[in-house]
């Protein structure tokens, strides 16, 4: 984005110059509903991010306005009021007092905050909000932190401040990506390598555009089944503290004891582990015909074991299918409705777009918002 008119109008508010800091969405390429379950995932930063500009104050205060919507909050760091649960504020609010519990004693600041994630849409717009906040008031209050440090704590301000148990992928992504590379963590261990996206390929995210009411309670849902299947099995395998733990030997062996909604919503789990590290070692080595695949049984296990799909993200999917320079295509985020990925050499992806769009519409009478991103870094400053 231009940077000049957010600082203009960060001056005409605040009467001061501020310093700009960025932080992106992400897609996930594989891996999708392992992060809670201690598992791998395999996402990469997008070109697209919430920016934030700060400069700081005398006192205690924290005062931030959001351009997207036209409305400011405030609050006191050291008596902060009650939130609005899932409202943007509760993100800021929730960043600001899990950094100062954390003992990052924090300096007052005027924020002005712009968005240009996709909401609702499987992207990740609430972790680049709380990495992009996160960041800039640690550097507001002249205050180093480690990146995967940060992405924890933004990750509890969700937990505790929004009410979405959520796991650690958005948050680590929008901290720790590199540009041109999909980045292959360990969810449980925080360790990770980058990979370089094949030559020419572009991440291209297709909005559905439709969201279910219950995404985040179904969400919640799934992950106490996640979690009453390891109280059975671990019954049995007395070293499994996670489904990252499970083989699907074990899972089978446990199956009578299990309803067939754990059993399934584990096999995903524990197959979708493995898928990541299938597709992560074909992008390595060139096997491009197995990374599509891969992508191909996520988005089937998805649908079938988690239920998380839907009509128009399966639609989207199929039509994908059909086009030429695919490399691969998914839903991508926690399901419900929001987006696909699809991984579409540069040549093709014009084609790819109006094909999309077309048939899209045909089908639904809705019209997709298509976003043609190349893989970013993550966190940092814009000025």
């Amino acid at each position: 984005m231009d940077t000049s008119s957010l600082k203009k109008e960060f001056k005409s508010l605040y009467g001061k110059e501020p310093l700009i800091y960025r932080a992106p969405g992400r897609v996930n390429l594989i891996g999708e509903h392992t992060d809670y379950n201690d598992g791998f995932v395999f996402p990469a930063a997008i070109n697209l991010s919430t920016w934030v500009a700060i400069a700081p104050r005398d006192d205690r205060q924290i005062q931030a306005r959001t351009t997207n919507l036209n409305e400011g909050i405030g609050f006191d760091l050291d008596a902060p009021t009650p939130i609005q649960a899932r409202h943007w504020s509760s993100y800021v609010l929730g960043v600001a007092q899990v950094l100062e519990h954390g003992g990052y004693k924090l300096r007052g600041a005027n924020l002005l905050i712009h968005g240009e994630v996709p909401i609702a849409a499987g992207v990740s717009s609430s972790a680049s909000l709380e990495s992009s906040v996160g960041w800039a008031l640690l550097k507001n209050s002249e205050i180093e932190i480690e990146r995967r440090k940060l992405a924890q704590l933004c990750q509890r301000a969700e937990n505790e401040y929004t009410g979405t148990r959520c796991g650690i992928m958005d948050q680590l992504a929008s901290c720790c990506c590199v540009r041109g590379r999909a980045l292959l963590l360990d969810c449980r261990s925080l360790s990770y390598r980058t990979l370089p996206l094949p030559e020419g390929v572009r991440l291209v995210i297709c909005n559905t555009m439709v969201r279910r009411e219950l995404s985040s309670s179904a969400y919640n849902t799934r992950r106490s089944e996640c979690e009453e299947g390891v109280r059975i099995i671990s019954g049995k395998f007395p070293g499994v503290r996670a489904l990252r733990d499970v083989t699907l030997d074990q899972l089978e062996s446990c199956r009578k004891a299990l309803s067939e909604v754990v059993y399934r919503r584990c096999r995903h789990v524990v197959t979708e582990d493995d898928r990541v590290l299938e597709a992560a070692a074909a992008l390595e080595q060139k096997r491009f015909g197995e990374l599509r695949r891969a992508m191909a049984e996520s988005h089937r296990s998805l649908r079938d074991d988690y239920e998380v799909s839907c009509r128009e993200l399966d639609l989207l999917v199929d039509l994908a299918g059909h086009a030429e320079g695919l490399y691969g295509a998914r839903m991508t985020g926690a399901g419900f409705g929001g987006c696909t990925i699809n991984l579409v050499h540069s040549d093709s992806v014009d084609a790819f777009r109006k094909w999309i769009e077309t048939e899209y519409e045909k089908c639904t009478g809705l019209t997709p918002d298509i976003y043609v991103c190349d893989a970013a870094d993550g966190v940092g400053s814009a000025s």
